[in-house]
């Protein structure tokens, strides 16, 4: 193992869980001795990448990370970075996969995927809003929001937008109670009378739900196979984007996506 490779694995070892470790704890986490953990810390902590804290000189991942995320996220846009995830998607379910994104109080959509294999499918618009309580994306981003978040949206007047839209508070707490058993959200009919989708949140750094990855179908076509490899493939895919947005999913988070398949 070189040099680089032993210093970017004791990085690995910091988590949300574990934000802070000492000395001794990285050596024994790492396997190396002391002095080679030393050395490669203060090499380390030279170039920003970790920083000791507290009276116990604890080490924590440093500032040159927030300039590096800031470098990457100039360089590789979201939208860039979800498009080939979302085709992936939509051509392993072969229906409509989208991404939306949270601006202020708004869930708006961000990019879209179409499959070719069918000529009636799910269409969506750029930057169109999605209702927050009428569709799947919006029920998985309520299911991890702040409660004040949502008792605010649930206490606002709700747009009946079919005859299947829930706009009673009590109902739509109860589904996201759900969203938050399995981490998964499902809405039918109610954005559009003909339209079935599942959705799944997506987190940033701080555990923070900022949106939704989903993918929709006509209700025609909803089979219960095509349910489950949607929801399976969804597990996966948002998954990693979640990871590759450099976020975390809150805890228990995996433990709900494990119990629910």
């Amino acid at each position: 193992m070189g040099t680089v490779t032993k210093a970017l694995s004791l990085l690995g070892h910091f988590s949300r869980m574990r934000p802070e470790i000492g000395l001794s704890d990285l050596a024994r986490l790492s396997g190396l001795n002391k002095a080679t953990t030393y050395r490669l810390l203060s090499e380390l902590q030279a170039e920003g990448f970790v920083e000791q804290i507290g009276s116990g000189r604890e080490y924590r991942l440093g500032p040159a990370f927030l300039r590096l995320a800031a470098l990457r996220e100039a360089a590789v846009p979201m939208r860039d970075l979800a498009g080939p995830m979302l085709q992936t998607l939509s051509d392993a379910t072969q229906e409509t996969a989208h991404l939306s994104l949270m601006q202020g109080e708004k869930l708006t959509m961000l990019s879209y995927a179409y499959s070719a294999r069918h000529g009636t499918r799910v269409t969506m618009e750029d930057a169109q809003v999605l209702a927050l309580h009428a569709t799947s994306s919006g029920l998985a981003v309520l299911g991890f929001s702040p409660p004040e978040f949502v008792a605010r949206v649930l206490a606002a007047p709700l747009d009946k937008r079919t005859e299947d839209t829930l706009t009673d508070p009590v109902a739509i707490r109860a589904v996201l109670e759900n969203v938050r058993q399995t981490g998964l959200a499902e809405s039918v009919g109610g954005f559009e009378k003909d339209v079935h989708s599942h959705a799944m949140p997506l987190f940033d750094a701080h555990a923070r739900v900022i949106g939704a990855m989903a993918v929709a179908a006509p209700v025609a076509r909803m089979t219960p196979a095509l349910k489950e490899l949607i929801r399976s493939e969804l597990r996966v895919k948002a998954t990693g984007l979640t990871r590759a947005l450099g976020g975390f999913p809150p805890d228990g988070f995996a433990q709900m996506n494990r119990a629910a398949e």
